[in-house]
């Protein structure tokens, strides 16, 4: 996979221990744009691209935009088509 500059991904690595993967974890409730778009496989730019356009609906409570599990499911559900 590519990511936004043409230049190829990183492939994500999981591990054992929870403090020291990336990867989306029950636990978690929230995630940054970044996580989010490592979890989507698209740039950041795309992921504040669909927050622009309203089709994904960040939580603005904090200084940083998080994006919850359930927007996230809920963004997935509504654009797959059928």
């Amino acid at each position: 996979m590519r990511n936004c500059q043409g230049q190829r991904a990183a492939p994500v690595v999981s591990t054992d221990t929870q403090e020291t993967t990336k990867e989306a974890s029950p636990l978690r409730l929230a995630f940054s744009v970044k996580e989010t778009a490592e979890m989507l496989g698209v740039c950041e730019k795309t992921i504040r691209r669909l927050i622009s356009r309203g089709l994904l609906r960040p939580s603005k409570a904090l200084r940083h935009l998080l994006i919850s599990r359930h927007e996230i499911e809920r963004f997935l559900k509504e654009t797959t088509s059928p």
